[in-house]
C-alpha cells in the first residue's frame, strides 16, 4: 500500500506544460501591472496597455521594423562568424597540445574582458559602421563557444578513442567518426551560449554609432523617458533570444536524440 501511495502522482505533476505556461504568463501581466500602477514602479515601468499601444503605433508608422531588420542583421551575422571560427579553433586546441598551450591562456584571458572595453579600439580601427557592430558581437559570441566547445572536446571519453586506436584507426578517422559526434552536444550548448552573448552585447555593440537598431531605439527612448518604447525594444530583444532559442533546441533534439536526458 505505502509502495502504491508514494507512486501515484500528486496533483502538480497532472498539470500539462502549456498551463504552467498560461499561470507563468498571468502571473508575470499581473506583477508587471501592480508594480507599474504604483507610486514609484510607475516611474520605471510603462504600464502593459502602453506598451502594446506604442508596438501598434510603430509597427503601423514603420519605424519599428527598421530597427529589428538591423538588429537581427548585427546579432545574425556576428554570431554566425563566431560560430565558424571557434569550431576549428576549439578542436585544434582539444586535440593539439602545442596549440593548446599557446591559445588557451589568451583566451581565458580575453573572456575575462568586457566586449564593452573593446569598443573604442574597435571605433578607431573599423569606424562606425556595421563592420564595428559585428565586430563586438562576434568577440562575445566567439569566446563563449569557444571555450564550450573546447571543453567538450576535451570531455570525450578516451575509452572511445583507444578502443579506436586499438581497431586500427588513424588520427583522421578518429576525429571525423568519434571526436565530432561526442563533441556535437556541446557545439550546441555552445551555440546556444553564443547567441546569448550576441543579444546581450547587441545593445553595447549599437553604442558605436548606430542609427537603427533596436538598441538604438532603447537608448534614444530613455533619453526622452519614453519608458514604454523602452521595454517594447527590452521584450522583442527576449522574444528574438527565446525564438533563437528554441530553434537550437529542436536542432538538438534532432541531432542528439541518442542522448538520454531529464528533459526527453
Amino acid at each position: 500500500m505505502s509502495v502504491q501511495k508514494r507512486n501515484k502522482p500528486n496533483f502538480i505533476d497532472l498539470i500539462p506544460n502549456p498551463v504552467w505556461m498560461i499561470i507563468s504568463l498571468v502571473t508575470a501581466f499581473l506583477l508587471w501591472t501592480l508594480i507599474s500602477v504604483s507610486e514609484k514602479g510607475g516611474v520605471v515601468f510603462a504600464t502593459p496597455w502602453e506598451v502594446v499601444e506604442k508596438l501598434i503605433a510603430k509597427g503601423s508608422d514603420g519605424t519599428l521594423w527598421p530597427h529589428i531588420g538591423f538588429s537581427l542583421f548585427r546579432v545574425i551575422t556576428g554570431f554566425l562568424i563566431g560560430f565558424v571560427v571557434s569550431i576549428p579553433v576549439a578542436f585544434l586546441m582539444g586535440w593539439y597540445q602545442p596549440i593548446r598551450n599557446v591559445l588557451e591562456p589568451w583566451i581565458q584571458f580575453i573572456r575575462n574582458i568586457p566586449p564593452l572595453a573593446y569598443i573604442p579600439l574597435i571605433i578607431v580601427g573599423a569606424g562606425v559602421g556595421e563592420q564595428a557592430k559585428v565586430i563586438v558581437i562576434f568577440i562575445a559570441s566567439f569566446l563563449v563557444m569557444v571555450v564550450t566547445i573546447y571543453q567538450g572536446v576535451l570531455n570525450v571519453d578516451t575509452t572511445l578513442i583507444k578502443a579506436a586506436r586499438v581497431l586500427g584507426a588513424k588520427d583522421r578517422n578518429i576525429f571525423i567518426r568519434v571526436v565530432i559526434p561526442a563533441s556535437t552536444p556541446f557545439i550546441l550548448t555552445g551555440a546556444r551560449l553564443g547567441l546569448s552573448s550576441a543579444l546581450t552585447t547587441l545593445v553595447a555593440a549599437e553604442l558605436t554609432g548606430a542609427s537603427k537598431g533596436l538598441g538604438m531605439m532603447i537608448q534614444k527612448a530613455s533619453g526622452y523617458y519614453d519608458m514604454a518604447t523602452v521595454l517594447l525594444g527590452i521584450f522583442i530583444i527576449g522574444i528574438i533570444g527565446i525564438s533563437m532559442e528554441k530553434f537550437v533546441q529542436f536542432l538538438e533534439r534532432r541531432l542528439t536524440g541518442w542522448q538520454e536526458t531529464i528533459g526527453r
